[in-house]
């Protein structure tokens, strides 16, 4: 795809809206801004608030993966309330706690 685009007052410029569209960016994203072999290069980026980087991380995104498969084939318990989501946490781990440990070598 190739857009002409206009340098306006105080260099602005707009990007087009097919542009804007086939890259989901919307008002307020980031542009990382680079110029390599003589070409503006923009690329998009999403900000994280310091306090959610942990949910970003490649571990915690591994964990939500694997969850999202469980919940598609099925391997869910469902609960009235929390107390009965606790005590069946707790009989899974007094009935855990009697079988041999295997140990990695």
């Amino acid at each position: 795809m190739s857009e002409l685009v206009q340098i306006r007052k105080k260099a602005q410029l707009t990007l087009p809206q097919s542009v804007r569209q086939e890259l989901g960016i919307e008002e307020g994203d980031f542009l990382d801004v680079r110029v390599k072999d003589g070409m503006i290069m923009l690329k998009v980026k999403k900000l994280v608030d310091k306090d959610q980087a942990w949910f970003w991380t490649e571990r915690w995104q591994q964990g939500e993966r694997e969850a999202e498969e469980d919940i598609r084939s099925g391997r869910v318990e469902h609960f009235a309330n929390a107390k009965e989501a606790i005590a069946s946490l707790h009989e899974k781990a007094r009935g855990s706690s009697n079988r041999p440990v295997k140990r990695a070598k």
